[in-house]
């Protein structure tokens, strides 16, 4: 099994349960691993034969700047769904964090695995 993977996306979004997080963006954090076979792709160097890191990244960036959630953990579900389904990911981990969520810590947030191993 080979990794694609993303590190560090950061993306604005309104996220969170109390009154002012519902009026103003905050920035969010991801980080994705995703399950691939790599060698198509390193055997003719074709983009086509890979997972595009670059359309993935717009894709997720898309998606969550233009949805409001209450909780990070249906961020991080529907955009793991998103990626399995759109992408024909067979596995992948997200990190999603709330950096300064928290006074005194860097990063809070959820990690996620979904799908299968291959």
């Amino acid at each position: 099994m080979d990794i694609v993977y993303i590190e560090d996306l950061r993306i604005e979004t309104i996220i969170g349960i109390f009154d002012w997080e519902r009026k103003q963006k905050q920035t969010v954090s991801l980080d994705l691993q995703m399950a691939t076979d790599i060698s198509a792709a390193a055997a003719s160097e074709d983009i086509e034969k890979t997972l595009d890191y670059k359309s993935i990244s717009k894709r997720i960036s898309s998606f969550i700047q233009q949805s409001e959630f209450l909780l990070i953990e249906t961020m991080a579900q529907k955009t793991a769904e998103l990626v399995l389904e759109e992408f024909a990911v067979p596995w992948l981990r997200l990190r999603v964090g709330k950096p300064g969520a928290v006074t005194g810590a860097k990063d809070v947030g959820v990690i996620i695995e979904r799908g299968t191993k291959p």
